[in-house]
């Protein structure tokens, strides 16, 4: 069993406030994108973290058939949101978390079912790669995710763990069905077209 694990509590600040979950694309809010993206794929259970907006998020968007958990400290970036949603994994019996983004709706079914398909053990550790170079999502063997959880701090996430541990990372090449990019400032909505 694969966790899907999606870190949706970003506030937008270099979008001028306005919540990632809730940007519209193609007539939803965000994060019902990336909520369909994991689920196409295969990953169950779905948990999702949200921050700001939560109530608003709860309200406007689709989320049915997920564990929806809030982050109270998520102005903190994103390490702690990735430590509220590993640690509402703990006993659900997932043997690891695939842990996707919701500002990256370039990211399909097709990349994240590569990266999942690339699990082995509770030690698993994978990345999708775009031209070699690191990308999410990303897999974390529930082995793991203690010391992932006590590297995860600001924005960084989990690229401690993953700098610490590169010769153990499988990198997934997916540059040839999906782009890598983020939604973070306002020409970035373009792409939400």
């Amino acid at each position: 069993m694969i966790a899907g694990l999606l870190l949706a509590a970003g506030g937008g600040r270099r979008l001028g406030g306005r919540p990632k979950a809730l940007l519209p694309y193609r007539g939803r809010p965000l994060v019902e994108n990336a909520v369909r993206v994991l689920r196409e794929a295969g990953c169950a259970p779905l948990h999702v973290v949200l921050g700001a907006a939560a109530q608003e998020v709860r309200e406007r968007a689709d989320l049915s058939g997920c564990v929806v958990v809030d982050n109270p400290d998520w102005a903190e970036g994103m390490g702690s949101s990735l430590r509220v949603g590993l640690a509402s994994l703990a006993g659900t019996g997932a043997r690891a978390a695939l842990v996707s983004l919701v500002d990256q709706p370039g990211i399909g079914a097709a990349a994240v079912a590569r990266v999942r398909a690339a699990y082995r053990s509770p030690a698993s550790l994978v990345a999708a790669a775009y031209d070699g170079e690191r990308g999410h999502p990303v897999l974390f063997g529930a082995d793991r995710w203690a010391d992932i959880a006590a590297t995860a701090v600001g924005d960084k996430g989990a690229r401690v763990h993953l700098t610490r541990h590169a010769d153990e990372l499988t990198l997934v090449e997916c540059a040839d069905v999906a782009e890598a990019f983020d939604i973070d400032t306002p020409p970035d909505l373009a792409r939400l077209a």
